[in-house]
């Protein structure tokens, strides 16, 4: 039961509760009944998966890794445990823009999946790995490729794992230069991402605005962004320095006064 809430509470976007009553559970599994080595492992992978949602991914870095170190040793369907964590942390090489480990890993994560896809349901950990690919192929400049995937995954996905795709589209188009398109599809759908995915469909649909030289939209939309960011993510989350840039960028181009 206790679980469930903080999972309920994480897929709410309450990462900072979700996270604090993941973190008093790891810190006491024997008193919550179950085995407390899973106990603690689940209660650890939620709270940094909050931590990561929110966007404070690089200090969980190590933590991370402790925690896949610790879950090499499970077998079975307790695998996807292990590749939930890894999923995390391939989302977070993303936002420090280390696209090609990230590639990486999530390519060895959607492996993972395969080989106990009939022992656990690993659709979701599939989505997460396949946005973290889709991503990582967009920060390389392999649009195409990114483009592909995000198409073929769109229509099983909602959520931030729809968020996260729809933006990888729109980015992949933006990279294109096909922005006509891009602005067109950014304008299609807005995928409920919740706070994780605050600033995503802004960012890339003032882009796409910039590319195609109405500066006046693009600076609008740059700085909804920017509001969005500031408001629900963590102040140390990559995505408000990306959208910053962005602004900055749109509005140095602003033409001189005659």
């Amino acid at each position: 039961m206790v679980l469930g809430r903080i999972q309920d509470l994480l897929e709410a976007g309450e990462f900072e509760q979700a996270e604090a009553e993941a973190r008093a559970l790891a810190a006491s599994p024997r008193a919550r009944g179950g085995d407390p080595a899973l106990v603690s492992w689940l209660a650890r992978s939620l709270a940094a998966g909050a931590a990561v949602a929110h966007g404070r991914g690089t200090e969980l870095l190590p933590e991370l890794a402790t925690l896949i170190t610790e879950l090499e040793q499970t077998a079975g369907a307790d695998r996807q445990l292990l590749l939930a964590v890894r999923s995390n942390r391939a989302a977070v090489l993303v936002q420090q823009d280390r696209h090609i480990e990230a590639e990486a890993e999530a390519r060895d994560i959607l492996r993972g999946t395969t080989r106990i896809a009939h022992l656990a349901k690993m659709w979701r950990i599939e989505l997460s790995a396949l946005t973290s690919l889709a991503a990582a192929l967009n920060g390389q400049g392999r649009y195409g490729e990114a483009e592909a995937i995000a198409r073929g995954n769109l229509p099983q996905a909602d959520g931030p794992a729809a968020a996260f795709l729809h933006r990888a589209l729109v980015g992949s188009l933006n990279g294109q230069s096909r922005y006509e398109e891009a602005l067109a599809e950014a304008r299609r759908y807005t995928p409920a991402g919740g706070r994780t995915a605050s600033g995503t469909l802004e960012i890339v649909t003032a882009r796409a605005l910039h590319g195609l030289g109405r500066r006046d939209e693009a600076e609008a939309t740059a700085r909804q962004a920017l509001a969005a960011c500031e408001e629900f993510l963590h102040p140390a989350h990559p995505r408000i320095k990306e959208a910053r840039t962005l602004l900055t960028r749109v509005i140095a181009e602003d033409p001189a006064p005659e």
